[in-house]
């Protein structure tokens, strides 16, 4: 039977097992899969501009896991016969990619980045775009339902190489640069550790920081490394995270950036060693863009902490909406309150995804990290820390997520309906209050027995499970919810509820 190739969109992105060696996983994205998908991104592409598509140009950029090479491969024949231009740009960064459409001398019709972002080795994907950003999951379902028909018989390729990085390092340079103006020593005298985790983003530390004069002893996994040997590139992860903080301190440096595989998502570390990240990065991005945008909009994913919420509106006078998980939901809702008049100036998760309205809202983790780095470097010639910054904001004292998994048959129907009592539950609870307006599942405020703090129920993406975020300000006000939590739960039939 022919693998449907419809399965492997995961929201925005395409996303597959390109290689075995991982137990109970079958390879479902192969080189011919790749070749049917590129096929049909350049007719849907030829469709979206108008223009004949054996006058297309096409850029293709990788991150360095080991399936890489043959899924460009394989994306090079889907475009050769169309009859496109292929351009190869090498191990690259997602950003680039999409900034190979609009840098001087490039300006590609369409460009594609091969990744699977953070997740292992065995695993690669697919992102792509146009002028206008990252395509959103209903282009991937049309490019999808094309290419799962195509019998793909392609067997050879033409392209060309691009210095495509090189010229983007220099615009991350200018960016630093510029931002730097007055100052003449630029970076000299700051001491940056940078973690690329051995994906793309070594590149931020050789041929950015340490160009402009930084010292950038004690950076670590700089060299791209397929296997991911040292630890999870992804500023979500803990051990990710104790390492870069780990590095910084060791090396007493002013600072530290720490980014994912395909540099679409950064975090930080102050020279105290404390992770910047989640709730916190969310909060920086915010400052460093808040005297620009006075009362501006910051739009974030569902579950950041009601103490941020209290940071980026009473502290740096910003409002805040809360809107879904998802970088594509909170990027689109931005450009809609911006379009409608509103000053949304930020779009960010907590998964440190952050895109600028300045920056055509994309989600550039190298982006960030020069605001970053230039605000720290200003901050140093005044006696402070990027620390600064964050004063005043608070963290909740507890946060816990756990994963509910659905057994139903129907695990849509019975996620759907657990949401849809939660309401009335939450009115007949004492204790418990709904916070509105809410976009995604169904977020709760909660005072238990002096407690307080919040929690988020909502059904994932793509999965059978329901996250269910918990925060508290109190020492046990997390078990104390989780009580209720479970009370409510055990009616239902199909869902697994851990102790």
């Amino acid at each position: 039977m022919v693998f449907d190739l419809r399965k492997l969109q995961n929201g925005s992105d395409i996303r597959g097992i390109a290689v075995e060696g991982v137990p109970g996983e079958d390879v479902n994205l192969t080189k011919n899969a790749a070749g049917a998908i590129g096929t049909a991104f350049m007719v849907w592409l030829a469709q979206k501009l108008d223009k004949p598509i054996f006058t297309l140009k096409i850029c293709v950029g990788r991150d360095p896991r080991i399936s890489g090479e043959e899924m460009k491969e394989g994306i090079m024949m889907g475009v050769q016969m169309t009859g496109s231009k292929s351009y190869d740009a090498g191990i690259a960064s997602t950003p680039a990619m999409f900034m190979s459409q609009v840098l001087p001398f490039y300006e590609f019709d369409g460009a594609v980045m091969i990744t699977a972002s953070h997740l292992p080795y065995n695993r690669n994907g697919f992102k792509f775009f146009t002028k206008e950003g990252c395509l959103d999951k209903e282009d991937i379902a049309k490019i999808l339902n094309m290419a799962y028909k195509y019998a793909f018989i392609g067997e050879w390729y033409e392209c060309e190489p691009v210095n495509l990085m090189e010229m983007y390092a220099t615009y991350l340079r200018s960016l630093i640069s510029n931002g730097l103006e007055g100052y003449t020593d630029k970076l000299k005298g700051m001491h940056i550790v940078v973690d690329a985790g051995n994906g793309s983003g070594g590149f931020f530390a050789t041929e950015v920081l340490e160009k402009l004069g930084a010292d950038i002893s004690g950076s670590q996994f700089l060299e791209p490394d397929g296997m991911f040997p040292n630890h999870q590139p992804n500023p979500e992860n803990k051990e990710a995270m104790a390492s870069i903080s780990k590095a910084v301190v060791d090396n007493g440096a002013d600072l530290g950036i720490i980014f994912d595989t395909d540099v679409d998502r950064s975090a930080a570390v102050g020279p105290d060693g404390k992770a910047i990240a989640r709730n916190e990065i969310v909060a920086l991005a915010a400052a460093l863009g808040a005297d620009d945008y006075p009362g501006g909009t910051v739009v974030t994913d569902s579950i950041t902490s009601n103490e941020l919420h209290d940071f980026l509106e009473n502290k740096l006078g910003l409002k805040h909406l809360r809107f879904k998980r998802g970088y594509k939901n909170v990027i689109n809702k931005a450009k809609e309150l911006n379009e409608a008049g509103e000053q949304a100036f930020l779009a960010i998760e907590t998964s440190g995804h952050c895109a600028y309205s300045d920056n055509f809202f994309m989600d550039d983790g190298a982006f960030l990290a020069v605001q970053i780095v230039v605000a720290a470097a200003k901050l140093k010639a005044e006696g402070k820390t990027i620390n600064a910054l964050l004063e005043g904001l608070e963290s909740p004292l507890e946060a816990k997520e756990i994963r509910l998994n659905l057994t139903a048959e129907d695990f849509v129907a019975l996620g759907t309906t657990i949401l849809d009592d939660m309401p009335t539950w939450v009115e007949e609870t004492e204790g418990l209050e709904l916070e509105l307006p809410n976009y995604e599942g169904v977020r709760v405020n909660y005072n238990i027995d002096g407690a307080k703090g919040w929690f988020l129920l909502r059904k994932s993406l793509h999965d059978p499970v329901m996250p269910l975020n918990l925060e508290s300000d109190t020492e046990g006000g997390v078990d104390k919810a989780w009580t209720l939590i479970k009370g409510f739960l055990s009616k239902y039939d199909g869902i697994e509820i851990p102790e």
